[in-house]
Parts: structure tokens; C-alpha cells; sequence
């Protein structure tokens, strides 16, 4: 029988020493085997476990409640969260209102692009959307997690190394197997028709999309919020206001800047 993979989370009630060998030695009398180990939160820990059967898991939750130097606070199949939880030993903080919000901070690019990766691999359309401040990472950890995706990526709108604004592709880059950039603020203020039924097409295409500045992006567009799957946020530090007039100005370029660069 092919052995099934289980998240586990537990808060510490007790630290005491040896705990996690007790443990161990119950997952090891259940012929459960340990995937991953490591500290999530304060004070708990996740582990990935592989079991034969759904009983086996069964018996293990029942024996941890009896336990006083434990509280079991998840035991279910891993879902994308708890992967990264154990790979990087924290949780990512997501919108408790708004489920398909994500929240990161500077210090916490490397989870992101995990992250990011994760969800460049899975097949099909997928619209995602990234707000920030100018010079926060929003478009390095978008191509970062490309790379880790081994994803092409393409950019329709940017200002990554020059602004950008393309009016259309070659044949080849409509691959669904490719990651499409599009900034929200570069496609609105200084984009034609042309470039604009080539969005369209992108939209189209089962593939990744990916949106800086989504907030600006709708607002010009017959797209709304909800035609995103995920939103990111990435701050500089925690609680940093993202403000627009800020982003905008940030953004507001002439026609020079662009030199007759047009694809």
C-alpha cells in the first residue's frame, strides 16, 4: 500500500527534555515515519509524516490527547501552508478576512519565492496579483520564483530594467508552459489598444499571470478583484502603508524614457 502524507502541528504545554524522542518512539511503535520536522511558531511544532493508513493516524491523535505535555492543534493532509511552515520554520501570514491574501515583509523574500514557485508549478490559469512599494522586490522575487520554477518569464509591462510595454509575441511565447509580468500602472497610463487586446490574449491563455499593482490594474480595466486567485503583499516592514499617489508618481514616466522601445 503507497504510504499517505499527513501534516502534524503541536503547541508545547510542557518543554520538557526528551519530549520529542517520546514522540518519535510513538510515531516509530505506529510505523509512522517522520518526513520533516521543525518549529513553526512560537512554542509549537509541525512535522510531515508518512502513513500506510488513515488508522494509524487515527490511533496516533487519539494518544496525543491523552498527553499533558502537548496540545495537538493540526493533523490533516499538508496543505501548500504547512509545507512551507516546516521547509522554512514559520508560517506565512495570510488575511484572516480575505483567504486569498498573503502578507510578507523584506526579511521574508526567501518564503516568498518558495511560495511564489509553488504556485507558478500548478497547471492551468492562474492570476495573481502583487502590491508594494516601489523598489520593495516585487518584480525580482516574481522572476525569482520563475527561475525556481523553471518557468520562462515575459514581460508584458515593466519597469525592471527598461519600461516596457508590449503590443505582441512571437509564437512561440504563448506557451501556457510560460509566466506572463504585467504592470498594473505601466499597461494603464502608457499603453494602446494594440497592447491591450495582447492583455486579452494573455488573459485567455491557461497560464500564469502575474499583476504588480492590481489595485491600479482593475481600476482601468473590465477585470475586478475577483478574477484574482492570490494576492501578495510585500512591505518593506511590517504594518508600512502601500499608498498609490506614492506608487503612481513613482511610476509616471515621459515619452522619451521609452526611446521608441516597443514590441
Amino acid at each position: 500500500m503507497v504510504k499517505k502524507e499527513w501534516y502534524l502541528e503541536y503547541q508545547l504545554k510542557i518543554n520538557r527534555p526528551g519530549l520529542l524522542g517520546d514522540i518519535s518512539s510513538l510515531l516509530g511503535m505506529l510505523s509512522i515515519n517522520i518526513v520533516t520536522i521543525n518549529g513553526v511558531d512560537e512554542g509549537r511544532r509541525g512535522l510531515l509524516i508518512l502513513a500506510k493508513d488513515d488508522d494509524q493516524i487515527v490511533r496516533l491523535e487519539s494518544i496525543l490527547n491523552t498527553m499533558d505535555t502537548i496540545k495537538v492543534i493540526k493533523i490533516r493532509e499538508p496543505k501548500l501552508r504547512d509545507r512551507l511552515a516546516v521547509r522554512h520554520g514559520r508560517y506565512i501570514n495570510r488575511d484572516a478576512d480575505d483567504k486569498k491574501t498573503f502578507r510578507f515583509v523584506r526579511d521574508e523574500l526567501g518564503l516568498l519565492v518558495d511560495f511564489m514557485a509553488e504556485l507558478f508549478k500548478q497547471e492551468g490559469h492562474k492570476l495573481i496579483g502583487i502590491r508594494g512599494m516601489p523598489r520593495v522586490g516585487k518584480t525580482e522575487s516574481v522572476v525569482a520564483g520563475s527561475v525556481c520554477a523553471n518557468k520562462k518569464w515575459l514581460f508584458v509591462s515593466s519597469t525592471l530594467l527598461k519600461q516596457t510595454i508590449r503590443n505582441q509575441l512571437i509564437e512561440d511565447e504563448y506557451s501556457a508552459d510560460n509566466l506572463f509580468i504585467i504592470d498594473g500602472i505601466v499597461s494603464t497610463r502608457r499603453a494602446n489598444e494594440r497592447h491591450w487586446q495582447l492583455v486579452r490574449e494573455i488573459m485567455r491563455l491557461p497560464a500564469v499571470k502575474v499583476v504588480e499593482h492590481p489595485d491600479i490594474f482593475v481600476q482601468n480595466t473590465e477585470y475586478t478583484m475577483n478574477d484574482f486567485d492570490y494576492i501578495i503583499e510585500l512591505r518593506n516592514e511590517p504594518g508600512e502603508e502601500i499608498v498609490y499617489d506614492v506608487v503612481q508618481r513613482n511610476n509616471m514616466f515621459t515619452d522619451s524614457d521609452f526611446g521608441g522601445f516597443d514590441f
